[in-house]
């Protein structure tokens, strides 16, 4: 048996993201008095008791919307709960019982799922009464909490977790999966991108841009190939960052791009490589991470000569220096080359980890030795005479030469493109150092 799946649920701003902060114990979820924040479902381990389960944040439920935003994570509320063995109904103490918090209690009431009603903002003794009035739901006696100032949080988890099943087994975690960080600016595909691999709308997909708000896991298996796909939101720059919340958006972002093993970076093809695409893929550069640029929207390109040479072009002189980064045209409107990226990043996760035998390397050294010598500085003639890997993940070379102070940026530059063409790495961030023999 699997960990227990709990749902947190409720009308906007009644501070479930908050109490899923408490919950896991980090600031995980993006926490705003503006509702609406939390829009895709977003999952984390938590344990209480020595109990462990999944916890899962919702947005605010609206019903009978015509909001697209608000309608799509209706339907993520409603796949939530899909997916919960129990219920955290959240409600809102200051405001008392609305029609909305009405309208979740007869879905709860109708879903069969095991409901723990809690009443927060209950942050002072005069309002434990005013919390028992939601005993009006139906949903049972209620479970009087302070999310914020973490009120009440033990007893809730205790309620929680006595309803769990005595003999849960918890699988281990497999660290073999590859993690991927989806990046790029708003609206470049990237959640349509996921939705297409998974053959639902498990992330909410609209033409405007900035749908997506947070950083968003979902696990995807093909075949024996396991990999975690990190949904973030759109990049934009730093001068149109205007209020909190995209702040933080873009906080977690970085935050994924960190926490991955390869980014994949989306760009609009209707729009060729921008300055801020360029600034993105540093980033992951820096960051010593695998990358692969996709460009989507590639229906709207192939059929039209003009926007293909405008490509072609602004493909060239852009990524001059970044020759090995892999570029994939998709379109996932069309399905078109979607599985390409999958099967392209796992090839750059796994290189990341390859690891070369110091024979193999230094048969390619003397062979290289032997046609180009680095050229003479100073008077003194330079030999590389041996080369070793020294790490992984990303993968770190050591060079042994008589005059290691003596080589010169091109032809270090020089050393690594000969290298990637004997052994590959493509998409794969790789370090040297030079070291005196």
């Amino acid at each position: 048996m699997s960990k227990p799946v709990v749902a947190i649920v409720g009308r906007p701003n009644v501070g479930k993201s908050t109490l899923f902060n408490r919950i896991i114990g980090r600031r995980e979820a993006i926490v705003d008095d503006e509702p609406g924040i939390t829009r895709d479902r977003k999952y984390a381990d938590a344990e209480w008791e020595s109990r462990p389960f999944l916890l899962i944040d919702t947005g605010g439920y609206v019903p009978k919307t015509k909001d697209a935003i608000e309608s799509g994570i209706s339907r993520q509320v409603l796949e939530a709960l899909a997916e919960a063995d129990v219920v955290l109904f959240l409600v809102d103490c200051h405001t008392g019982i609305t029609d909305v918090d009405g309208e979740v209690a007869r879905l709860l009431r109708g879903a069969e799922k095991t409901v723990i009603l809690a009443v927060n903002k209950v942050d002072n003794a005069s309002r434990e009464n005013e919390a028992f009035e939601f005993v009006r739901l139906g949903l049972g006696d209620p479970v009087a909490i302070a999310a914020l100032e973490g009120l009440g949080i033990g007893d809730l988890l205790s309620d929680l977790v006595a309803h769990f099943p005595d003999d849960t087994i918890v699988e281990e975690e497999d660290d073999s999966r590859v993690k991927l960080a989806i990046v790029g600016r708003p609206n470049a595909g990237k959640s349509t991108f996921i939705n297409t691999l998974l053959g639902q709308e498990r992330l909410i997909v609209t033409d405007i841009p900035g749908t997506t708000r947070d950083a968003v896991d979902v696990d995807l298996i093909i075949g024996d190939r396991e990999f975690v796909l990190i949904d973030t939101a759109g990049l934009r720059k730093q001068r149109k960052v205007n209020d909190n919340i995209e702040f933080y958006s873009n906080l977690r972002t970085h935050r994924a791009i960190e926490a991955c093993d390869v980014a994949c970076l989306f760009v609009d093809a209707s729009r060729s490589l921008e300055q801020q695409d360029m600034r993105v893929l540093k980033e992951i550069i820096d960051a010593r991470k695998g990358v692969v640029i996709v460009a989507n929207k590639w229906d709207l390109v192939k059929n039209n000569e003009e926007l293909l040479m405008i490509w072609k072009d602004e493909l060239d002189k852009k990524m001059h220096g970044f020759a090995y980064v892999p570029v994939l045209t998709i379109s996932c409107l069309e399905n078109m080359r979607v599985n390409k990226v999958l099967d392209t990043a796992w090839v750059v996760a796994k290189d990341r980890h390859k690891r070369l035998p110091s024979p193999d390397l230094n048969r390619w050294l003397e062979k290289l030795n032997q046609r180009y010598q680095p050229p003479a500085i100073q008077g003194k003639r330079i030999r590389i005479q041996f080369v070793t890997q020294i790490g992984v993940t990303p993968p770190k070379f050591a060079f042994f030469a008589n005059h290691p102070h003596l080589l010169k940026v091109p032809y270090k530059r020089f050393l690594e493109n000969q290298l990637r063409e004997a052994f590959g790495y493509d998409g794969v961030t790789i370090s040297f150092v030079f070291r005196k023999k």
